[in-house]
């Protein structure tokens, strides 16, 4: 197979593969990260406070959270997604590392997020909403964003996503 078959069939690949993650509202990112933020938060916060996990309600100290859609932020996950298989030339093998490591860091960062908004929910209840927004709305992106300039320097990816492909494209046309 010549390199430019092997290109075009990557990138029609890579971007299946992101047409059909968001199918049914994203409904595998949830499917994963929705049992693995509940119950990652629920353990971190009964390590410190003796909480109780009920559903997707977890209690301590007469303070109650939900853990919701929002807080799992499988568009965050589905972004990292989007920023690995719309950039070209990188091998499976280190794809597949990248998509990995990027999900578990972000992952890492949400249940400390959690952790850290239910303390402050506990400590300060009047200030809880504009932490909330401020590490909602800010740090998030700024995670996401974060996560991906670190894996563009690590790995060396010198692609720019998007972009890249769509030189790609303009060559064959």
């Amino acid at each position: 197979m010549k390199k430019q078959e092997k290109e075009i069939i990557g990138l029609f690949v890579r971007y299946l593969i992101l047409l059909l993650v968001p199918l049914y509202n994203l409904y595998l990112i949830y499917l994963i990260f929705t049992p693995l933020t509940l119950y990652l938060s629920y353990l971190l916060l009964n390590l410190f406070y003796g909480a109780t996990l009920s559903g997707d309600l977890i209690s301590f100290n007469d303070v109650t959270i939900q853990i919701i859609g929002a807080c799992v932020a499988g568009s965050a996950y589905y972004l990292l997604l989007i920023l690995n298989l719309s950039t070209p030339d990188i091998k499976f093998g280190r794809r597949i590392k990248m998509i990995f490591y990027s999900l578990l860091l972000f992952l890492v960062f949400n249940v400390l997020r959690i952790l850290i908004l239910s303390s402050f929910l506990d400590t300060y209840p009047d200030l809880f909403d504009v932490t909330h927004y401020i590490f909602w709305f800010f740090l998030s992106i700024v995670f996401v964003v974060g996560i991906w300039f670190f894996q563009v320097k690590h790995y060396k990816i010198n692609k720019i996503p998007v972009y890249s492909d769509v030189k790609i494209l303009t060559r064959y046309l």
